[in-house]
């Protein structure tokens, strides 16, 4: 089994950004965005430079731009978390700042239930570190405790291109009611992808996302494939749970979408094996035929194999997925 994305950190291969917009990650005060508005930080493509596009305030910047500061003190930018959550790491990307990078970058965080005003207790998470020119900077964090809220500071001014916070989201499932149905996978949930074969057109994280897929680029798509075998991603459920039924869209997926597709889950709760080499999987779902650009609901077919924690979704032989939803009832 390969994971195409070994060039990153563990934690931003394992966990969810949680300053993602589809999550409800909205950026909310800055001390200044003079060149390039403080949303355009959390943007979920990757920034782009164009060379000729200018406008009002000069060059046009993919990211979060302030101007050149000319008195004391630094810049910074308050972005409410989609969902609160135990951050992991976060990514600092200057990609494409080159001379109007910030030398220097520390982030603070909260948790509260209402926006941050001024009488909020902020606690610093990552110490100032170097930043350098039109690069991604991962660094890894090591609390546990939840925030809903993140200032990124920069020393003294300048450009950020993007601006991503992986953590586990933080679900209080004692309140919930345990024979009420929920989308054991949704990230909103705390569902997660931790691995596939391939994602060279999109993410396995995709699928989990809030709301119907805006296009075939908000999916997880394979490249074509010129070999035996089948394309397969792997998701740990937000909480263990009984599968009662699946969901399985192809919408904008026409003329490449899978044939088949299957499921397969396994029950870890009891031990600390990777699901990755685990032992123990079970079908839930035998292979079902897909239509293009379609919603395909599945209950009756779904097996009753009890509780589970991970589902590996099967592709037959490859193309792309758009959204997939898991309904059933947690466990203990």
């Amino acid at each position: 089994m390969s994971d195409p994305d070994t060039h990153l950190p563990d934690f931003a291969r394992h966990w969810v950004n949680l300053a993602q917009p589809r999550l409800g990650a909205r950026a909310l005060a800055c001390s200044d965005d003079f060149f390039a508005p403080m949303e355009r930080m959390l943007d979920p493509t990757p920034p782009v430079f164009i060379a000729d596009k200018y406008d009002d305030h000069g060059k046009w910047m993919d990211g979060w731009e302030s101007r050149r500061k000319r008195e004391p003190g630094h810049d910074w930018c308050v972005v409410r978390l989609g969902l609160p959550g135990v951050i992991k790491g976060v990514d600092i990307d200057t990609s494409h700042f080159t001379g109007n990078y910030p030398p220097a970058a520390a982030l603070e965080a909260c948790l509260t239930d209402h926006d941050p005003d001024d009488a909020t207790e902020w606690v610093e998470i990552l110490p100032e570190v170097t930043l350098g020119p039109s690069a991604p900077h991962f660094h890894a964090i090591d609390d546990a405790r939840p925030w809903s809220h993140v200032r990124l500071n920069i020393f003294p001014d300048g450009g950020v291109a993007r601006l991503r916070v992986y953590g586990q989201v933080q679900i209080d499932w004692s309140a919930r009611d345990p024979a009420q149905e929920v989308d054991l996978a949704a990230l909103v949930n705390g569902g997660r992808g931790l691995a596939c074969n391939d994602q060279h057109f999109g993410k396995p994280e995709n699928v989990l996302a809030p709301g119907k897929g805006e296009n075939m680029g908000d999916g997880w798509e394979t490249r074509r494939r010129r070999e035996p075998g089948h394309d397969w991603a792997v998701f740990a459920l937000g909480h263990r749970g009984q599968i009662n039924s699946a969901l399985i869209d192809t919408a904008f997926f026409k003329g490449n979408y899978p044939d088949r597709c299957s499921l397969e889950a396994v029950d870890l709760a009891d031990t600390n094996a990777d699901p990755m080499t685990a032992s123990g999987w079970q079908t839930l779902l035998p292979e079902q035929k897909l239509r293009a650009d379609s919603e395909h609901s599945f209950d009756a077919e779904v097996a009753n194999i009890g509780p589970v924690t991970h589902v590996r979704l099967n592709i037959f032989p490859d193309g792309g997925i758009s959204r997939m939803r898991l309904r059933g009832t947690i466990a203990p």
